[in-house]
């Protein structure tokens, strides 16, 4: 069985994952981490846990969740993964993080990118590849049927959905992602989003205010 654990870090907030399954192999998503106690918290969790890092995913590529790309790959040796949609988000953050008086280390750029639909895998386990643009240009979610978990990023929160008024967003198509490839996910499925608390399909699809199915 596959377990997650959740991290909040930088001033936004943002929701940082490890999961891992019983041969200690584990994937890292949105490595959000600000600063070296940040870094510091999730490495002591991997040496801890005796885990051994995998692969390194991005749901997208806004700077809350790549800030901590540059030190994933300086100590695992791993390049983020994401769809090469989302490469222009990426290279515009070194851009304005001085502006916005973030210190950026610059995220490594791999060779290949993850497609529109397929899997990634965690030892044995799958993680299927959801499609879901709107917050950003080519934003992807990891969803487990076995285990009916969802994580979304900045796609669907608890009571909210991501914000689409930056450059890429799309109001009219995340609405549309989250009703064609998310809602018809089963009720039962846990989402860990990008910012805040875990929800479930079946209870945004009855009280989220923006949405609902």
């Amino acid at each position: 069985m596959l377990q997650i654990k959740t991290f909040t870090f930088n001033p936004y907030q943002e929701n940082t994952y490890i999961i891992y399954d019983e041969q200690k192999n584990c994937a890292i998503i949105d490595p959000g981490m600000y600063g070296a106690s940040e870094e510091k918290i999730l490495t002591n969790f991997i040496e801890q846990n005796n885990l051994i890092p995998q692969i390194l995913l991005n749901t997208h590529c806004h700077i809350d969740h790549v800030l901590g790309n540059r030190f994933i790959f300086d100590t695992y040796g791993l390049y983020p993964q994401f769809h090469e949609g989302e490469l222009p988000v990426l290279v515009e953050v070194q851009n304005y993080a001085p502006q916005m008086g973030f210190r950026y280390d610059v995220s490594p750029i791999g060779e290949t990118f993850l497609p529109e639909e397929g899997i990634v895998k965690i030892g044995n386990y799958e993680l299927q590849l959801i499609f879901a643009p709107g917050h950003s240009p080519a934003h992807l979610c990891f969803y487990n049927e076995d285990q009916k978990f969802l994580i979304g990023g900045d796609v669907l929160f608890k009571n909210s959905i991501g914000r689409t008024d930056l450059p890429g967003g799309n109001h009219d198509l995340l609405l549309k992602n989250i009703k064609e490839k998310i809602y018809t996910l089963p009720d039962e499925v846990t989402v860990y989003p990008g910012h805040g608390p875990t929800t479930t399909i079946g209870f945004e699809k009855v009280t989220n205010p923006f949405i609902r199915n």
